[in-house]
């Protein structure tokens, strides 16, 4: 699935900071304009700040510096070098570099990259990332643009942000602030119309660029070879057009500082023979009628490409790839060729610009930093096109049938064949994870439409709050709860006799020895239960419990958490390791919840097929190609959770504050008989995690979701998530295929079938919305798919 997010950073600077970011996030390629709504039907927009950051600006200067340096010392040609100067906008003291090595420069590299993912994780930014993570899959396709003034912060390179090592199918591209669309006509080329300008060659090899452009395929390329500018100019205008301007040879940026106030200005130069250099602005009417005849993107394969990028932007042309600085000659070799295969063979640019630039990682014994030089500079106004889209723009106009054809007549059974085949590769396309971020997706938003239920009146939460920590029980505490404020809560709890107590605090010290009641209490209660954390890895190592508390009465506080820290499963029970700090093979909640299902003489035990029986109840066991769920750390017992909304997630059940309760402020019937679990529901406790309801929570309301689930499924009959087996999923998907293989089928007009299959769409939603209702998670993605899918094929080969 393809999805855009623009950064704009306004017009801030790292020595300022960015008062007013705004990023938005579009769900689907737009049909013409990134920015019209009516082109979106979905689209976030989301607030936030940036901190000045002048150690990335220093860093960023350290970095430019020894980049020169260690190819001053390999003696590797990298363009113009004597027309290469640092910016002015940045001193660079080079009177205490007196050695360099790669491992100093690497070593900035990192302290860069560090640099810039806590930058981006300013507290005030971060709930941008936790929103576009909730709303992103790991296998999203995704473009990401920068808008930004600051001649600087383009030269950044945003590619290292951690943003883009978790999800692997996105890149990123600059943008000016302010853009237009540009007004183009299609050219009347059946190819692929390529205008390749290989300028002053002076020590570098453009004929591998040449070579490189001749074996495209579908495409015609007209060379020129160190022009004139009166040649450049005339084969700019020509009529019929061209799709794509590549220039290798010798490029490069001066500064300029212009006005009262200094503003920086860059300007770029096409070195277009030894003799000859040209600005943007001398080759302006003559681009301007290139974009306007259908110029789609410019590649420029030379040294410190920014200044030109920047220019060009200006005239609105689409898309532009360059090199951010200096570039060795085998680099922007083995780049176009990376990049043209890709490309060429179908992949979108962005990912075909990412493929590229990462496959240069290879190259940087011999050239450090070879995989940051690359970069896209986008208008948001247009679309980012495919090697198709340039290929086979008017064939589509110039090829269409002289004569009626007749339909293809189709029978019953190869209907049904064809359902068959569209089944089987979407639930083979589903197996390998590719819709699991779509079906999280699908679930979250049909289980946003239940009906709501009331609140659980078995449990009671205790809150502890910013204004609990100033209590004067609270002092002199370790952690979130004083051994005064819990020994009282306790006392005050057990006097109207609770089922069971939970506390979702951390406790791996001892009581403190003034208080020996406590000590006991803790060590001889039945009723209470406390937390611990199993060991993940030598980064995690885990969390002890209580030294009090005895192993049946631990329960850990792990959870199973989705990508986004969204939670949908509910993780019963775990095998620990040996060596981990918390031993208990219970969750807290599966802990709790048992307890208190003792008093009806409900036990627990496991069937002969390893399944978790909870008196007449089995819970099935959530594992990997599971429902919606293919790829998932499935260790563990782990089960769907079945979330309480009344109204929301937050209410499952009835809540009330540690002051409250030391201040006899709490009915006893809302404690006796109850289970009571006690956490901190502050932001800095760390521990809240997504909702499907796009909301967040405490860690204490996600175990009360969990308690409430178990008993209300034992005691009251509450339906458990569970799906369909995977026959049963294929049939379900093949069903679905089948009405929209019959539809086509059956209606040859187009409005009567657009209907059926509008009607035919709103059935699945609907069915699958009664059915999520009964307990039943089914595919609606895949078979939404499948329904389009088989139904388009079959219109399709009806006229072809």
């Amino acid at each position: 699935m393809s999805k855009l997010v623009i950064f704009n950073l306004g017009r801030g600077t790292l020595q300022e900071g960015f008062p007013f970011v705004t990023v938005q996030l579009f769900w689907d390629q737009p049909s013409k304009n990134h920015l019209q709504q009516e082109s979106h039907p979905k689209r976030s927009q989301f607030q936030g700040s940036l901190p000045a950051a002048t150690e990335i600006y220093n860093l960023y200067c350290r970095w430019q510096l020894l980049y020169d340096l260690l190819y001053e010392a390999r003696s590797i040609n990298i363009g113009l070098r004597q027309q290469q100067q640092h910016d002015d906008d940045i001193e660079i003291d080079e009177v205490d570099v007196t050695h360099v090595s790669d491992a100093e420069f690497y070593q900035i590299c990192d302290q860069l990259q560090n640099q810039i993912d806590n930058w981006l994780d300013y507290d005030d930014f971060r709930h941008i990332d936790r929103q576009l993570r909730v709303q992103l899959a790991p296998d999203d396709e995704i473009r990401v643009i920068i808008q930004t003034e600051d001649n600087f912060l383009r030269k950044l390179p945003w590619h290292i942000w951690r943003f883009f090592r978790d999800y692997p199918q996105a890149e990123v591209a600059l943008s000016a602030i302010e853009f237009e669309p540009g007004i183009q006509t299609k050219n009347s080329a059946p190819q692929v119309r390529i205008l390749a300008i290989l300028g002053d060659s002076t020590g570098i090899d453009v004929d591998a660029d040449r070579r490189l452009l001749s074996r495209l395929p579908d495409a015609k390329t007209v060379f020129l070879v160190e022009p004139k500018r009166q040649q450049l100019d005339e084969l700019l205008w020509h009529k019929q057009g061209w799709d794509i301007l590549f220039f290798a040879g010798h490029s490069s940026t001066t500064l300029n500082v212009a006005g009262e106030d200094g503003d920086i200005t860059e300007t770029g130069y096409l070195y277009i023979n030894p003799t000859e250099r040209l600005t943007v602005t001398q080759l302006k009417n003559a681009l301007k009628k290139a974009i306007d005849g259908g110029l789609q993107l410019a590649i420029f394969n030379s040294c410190d490409g920014l200044g030109l990028a920047q220019q060009l932007q200006d005239l609105h042309i689409p898309q532009i790839i360059v090199m951010r600085f200096p570039v060795p000659d085998r680099v922007a070799q083995e780049f176009l060729k990376h990049f043209l295969k890709e490309f060429a063979r179908g992949k979108p640019l962005y990912l075909a610009v990412r493929e590229a630039r990462e496959k240069l990682q290879g190259l940087e014994s011999d050239f450090p930093g070879a995989s940051w030089l690359p970069v896209i500079c986008q208008n948001p106004a247009e679309m980012s096109p495919t090697w198709k889209v340039l290929r086979d723009k008017i064939k589509e106009e110039h090829q269409r049938p002289s004569v009626p054809q007749r339909s293809r007549k189709l029978n019953f059974t190869a209907v049904l064949i064809l359902s068959f085949l569209v089944t089987s590769l979407l639930m083979g396309v589903r197996w390998l994870g590719i819709l699991q971020g779509w079906e999280l997706q699908a679930f979250d938003h049909l289980l946003q439409q239940r009906p709501l239920e009331k609140q659980d009146n078995r449990i009671l939460i205790v809150t502890i709050t910013e204004e609990d920590f100033q209590l004067k029980e609270q002092q002199h505490r370790v952690g979130s709860l004083s051994d005064l404020a819990l020994a009282q809560l306790l006392e005050k709890l057990e006097y109207y006799q609770p089922r069971a107590i939970g506390l979702d605090i951390y406790r791996y010290f001892p009581v403190n020895s003034k208080y020996l009641d406590l000590a006991s209490r803790l060590r001889e209660s039945d009723r209470f239960f406390a937390i611990c954390e199993a060991r993940e890895s030598d980064e995690k190592p885990g969390i002890a419990p209580p030294p009090e508390i005895p192993i049946e009465r631990q329960g850990f506080s792990d959870f199973a958490v989705d990508p986004g820290r969204v939670l949908r499963r509910h993780l019963i029970a775990l095998q620990p390791s040996s060596i981990s700090p918390c031993t208990t093979p219970y969750a807290l909640s599966a802990r709790l919840a048992f307890h208190y299902l003792e008093s009806f003489g409900i036990s627990v035990k496991y069937t002969q097929q390893g399944d978790l029986q909870v008196g007449k109840v089995v819970f099935p066991q959530l594992r990997a190609h599971t429902g919606g769920y293919q790829k998932i750390d499935d260790r563990g017992y782990q089960i769907l959770l079945n979330y309480r909304s009344s109204p929301s997630p937050r209410e499952v059940a009835e809540r009330v504050s540690l002051k409250d309760v030391l201040t006899d402020k709490v009915n006893p019937d809302a404690i006796k008989n109850r289970i009571i679990l006690i956490g901190v529901t502050t932001s800095s406790a760390g521990d809240d995690f997504f909702t499907p309801y796009n909301s967040e929570m405490s860690g204490v309301i996600f175990h009360a979701q969990m308690v409430s689930q178990i008993i209300s499924t034992v005691l009251d009959g509450r339906p458990l998530l569970w799906v369909l087996p995977f026959w049963g999923e294929f049939f379900w998907v093949f069903g679905w295929s089948c009405v929209g293989g019959i539809i086509a089928w059956r209606f040859r007009k187009i409005l009567p079938c657009g209907l059926a299959f509008g009607f035919a769409i709103l059935g699945l939603y609907g069915v699958s919305y009664c059915l999520l209702i009964q307990g039943c998670w089914v595919a609606l993605v895949p078979s939404a798919l499948a329904l389009v899918v088989t139904g388009g094929s079959v219109r399709i080969i009806r006229n072809w």
